[in-house]
């Protein structure tokens, strides 16, 4: 059974007629399509999409989107329907970028890849109540290894409407970890000394007012949508500020290193 109506679309772009665009060096992207006619699907897009832009407040190794306002033609019907969508930067693009190269393999378990960036990664996905990704089989996740020394590999985070911060109707957590709903937090990430997570909390704490400021700044997301999505990110914050509420949620529910 189809979740969307509208699903996601890869976008061709022809080289030649894009110079001087927007576009222009771009080849393939992929655009967020706000899957249903009803109008709550977009403001679910508008979340999502926020949350890309507050986790590019969190870091630079992150990928860019851009809001758009779509027109979408069904000749056979001749009908017109109008929504926002977002375009995702392209592994390429991001690659370049960052001056790293892509990996393709799926044989990349979270104890290869940096640890710092890693618990970066997990502590987000906690922070936006998302379960919806692994680095194994990369699901929902992009694998790139800095050209400069000591190149570590990158596990890079990307799809989120599965999170308990957009809620979609179509969510639901995986069986296997026991929680009735996205909207309830679960760690993810691997056991790291106690001063490495120390400074990824720290990191957090710095982009606050620019994550919560990249929501606030999202065109036509609903006066509620945003208290809502920065009630539940209040939470993350009030978390992490306190010592026992760490070691809960986040030090002994890590996963253990494989020996």
């Amino acid at each position: 059974m189809r979740t969307c109506g509208f699903p996601p679309i890869r976008l061709d772009l022809p080289s030649k007629k894009v110079d001087n665009t927007p576009f222009a060096g771009e080849d393939k992207l992929k655009l967020v399509t706000h899957c249903q006619g009803d109008r709550t699907f977009e403001r679910n897009l508008l979340r999502e999409y926020a949350l890309y832009r507050a986790f590019n407040a969190v870091t630079d190794t992150s990928f860019r989107v851009r809001l758009a306002h779509m027109t979408y033609i069904d000749s056979a019907r001749h009908d017109t329907v109008m929504r926002y969508g977002f375009l995702i930067e392209s592994d390429t693009a991001l690659a370049k970028r960052i001056a790293a190269d892509q990996i393709h393999s799926n044989n990349v378990y979270d104890p290869m890849t940096d640890p710092r960036y890693m618990t970066l990664v997990a502590v987000f996905q906690y922070l936006i109540g998302n379960t919806d990704w692994s680095v194994w089989k990369r699901h929902n996740i992009a694998i790139f290894q800095p050209v400069a020394e000591p190149r570590p590999l990158l596990a890079v985070p990307y799809d989120f409407d599965f999170s308990g911060a957009v809620n979609a109707p179509y969510a639901s957590p995986p069986p296997q970890l026991n929680i009735q709903s996205v909207r309830q937090r679960v760690y993810r990430g691997f056991c790291q000394p106690d001063s490495l997570l120390a400074g990824v909390l720290a990191r957090f704490r710095t982009a606050k007012d620019s994550m919560y400021a990249a929501v606030r700044a999202v065109p036509d997301l609903p006066e509620r949508d945003v208290r809502n999505v920065l009630e539940y990110f209040d939470e993350f914050f009030k978390v992490i500020d306190n010592p026992g509420a760490v070691n809960r949620e986040l030090v002994r529910p890590c996963r253990r290193m494989p020996k």
